[in-house]
């Protein structure tokens, strides 16, 4: 392994530096090699403790960092730091992203997907187990990398709903590479790097202590597009990656469930406060760009294929007003009065049989846009 990554490691390894102030001490020295030939003036004029401007000069992470690459090249896998091409671009963009990420499996791969993170309750009814692996399923089915913590319950049902169908997952861990929690996950640590990814930003060794998961949640939040939530109680880990997720500026979004159950009041209280509500996988990736539905839809050699967007049983009348609606831009009524080609009476009829076969959905304002 290169030796600026030991240089990565080693930093990420000096007690008093976290997140931020290691990207502090970047941008001032420009890598991290700068930073450990610092001198104590330098390092102590940007406000750092004095045992961490000691750590720094006598280099007394370096052992470990030595003992951390030997065991993750043991493991088979690899590590980014936050500078490198392959570090997740929109987890880079959050003002507390990991300096260095450890992963296990196809990250890449993963990552070159949309990226949906899906998360709930350890202790989730049938119901949320259902509606999370069924969503979970359809949007890997549907070329969206699903990303989630592999904890019990909801985490683990999207992860396993996910390879079910050969789908992407990524699994952000609370723990190093190397430890299995919970220890009834060891399938999925097998399985998962197969067709995704393990991810941590903990050295190895590092055990499930409390304080790790909300880490692990920003981490969750930060590489995805949005967060769904399926089942949290009014205090829960899910409900805080999804205040992650707002405060990284990520779209939120919430499956109802039963008023009378206490897993569900977390999920009704974000519908509650503004978050998408959720019925399928359509109502999330709705809420997309038309470049990254486009990009769903791409095969293995990047390129649309020829039933990229399949038009489903309809009427002549239905066809005819079906081909002037867009995926993106939305259309007014009046523009397709003008344009169908027949009469407005048709026209209605044709929209309302094209919102009952869920091929097109109505907008305010008398606007249409096709539905995925």
């Amino acid at each position: 392994m290169q030796t600026d990554v030991l240089d990565w490691i080693a930093l990420n390894l000096t007690p008093g530096i976290g997140p931020v102030i290691g990207r502090k001490l970047l941008n001032h020295f420009g890598f991290p090699g700068a930073v450990f030939r610092a001198t104590r003036s330098q390092l102590e004029s940007l406000g750092l403790k004095g045992e961490t401007v000691a750590s720094l000069i006598r280099k007394t992470s370096f052992p470990e960092a030595e003992t951390q690459v030997a065991a993750l090249e043991r493991s088979g896998g690899g590590a980014l730091t936050l500078t490198d091409e392959g570090y997740p671009d929109l987890l880079r963009e959050i003002h507390d992203a990991p300096l260095v990420l450890y992963f296990k499996g196809a990250l890449e791969a993963a990552l070159a997907q949309p990226r949906v993170a899906v998360v709930g309750s350890r202790h989730c009814s049938t119901y949320g187990r259902n509606v999370t692996a069924r969503i979970s399923r359809d949007l890997a089915a549907h070329g969206l990398t699903v990303v989630s913590g592999m904890a019990r319950g909801v985490d683990s049902a999207a992860h396993e709903a996910v390879l079910e169908v050969g789908g992407r997952t990524i699994a952000v861990l609370g723990t190093g590479l190397d430890d299995v929690y919970p220890k009834e996950n060891v399938r999925l640590t097998h399985a998962i790097p197969e067709n995704g990814a393990l991810v941590s930003e903990f050295p190895f060794e590092k055990p499930p202590l409390p304080q790790n998961f909300p880490y692990r949640n920003r981490v969750i939040s930060g590489m995805s597009l949005g967060v769904l939530v399926v089942e949290a109680a009014e205090q829960s880990g899910s409900l805080i990656t999804a205040r992650l997720a707002l405060e990284q500026g990520r779209e939120v979004f919430a499956v109802p469930g039963n008023i009378t159950s206490g897993k569900s009041i977390g999920p009704n209280r974000l519908i509650q406060d503004g978050a998408k509500l959720v019925l399928d996988w359509r109502d999330v990736v709705a809420e997309f760009s038309y470049e990254l539905r486009l990009l769903m839809k791409r095969g293995e050699d990047g390129t649309l294929s020829e039933n990229a967007d399949p038009e489903p049983e309809l009427t002549d009348d239905e066809r005819q007003v079906f081909r002037h609606i867009g995926l993106d831009a939305p259309v007014h009524i009046d523009h397709l009065f003008a344009t169908a080609g027949i009469s407005p009476q048709t026209v209605l009829s044709a929209l309302l049989g094209l919102e009952m076969k869920e091929a097109v959905r109505e907008l305010p304002g008398k606007y249409y846009v096709r539905k995925l």
